[in-house]
């Protein structure tokens, strides 16, 4: 069934989203999107997550990345890693 729906006409077609968030939702966005990408590398995956090509979990990791750049907290997000890591 999700094979299907990604496959309808123009789903591929690129769009623009104008959005204004907090930084702090932009930090938390972020890490939502990085966990949903490790789940993709620990095995089997269900529903649409399973239908979606590699190339659109590549799109979702520069999305969060550009979030983080933009709201000025690329290096604090860092921390936050180095620091969630001991």
């Amino acid at each position: 069934m999700y094979d299907t729906l990604l496959a309808a006409p123009g789903m591929n077609q690129s769009i623009k989203i104008s959005l204004t968030i907090s930084r702090k939702t932009a930090l938390l966005l972020n890490q939502l999107i990085e966990r949903g990408l490790m789940e993709t590398g620990q095995g089997e995956l269900s529903g649409i997550m399973a239908a979606l090509p590699k190339e659109n979990f590549q799109e979702m990791e520069v999305i969060g990345m550009d979030l983080l750049r933009k709201a000025d907290l690329t290096e604090l997000s860092e921390k936050l890693k180095t620091i969630n890591q001991r």
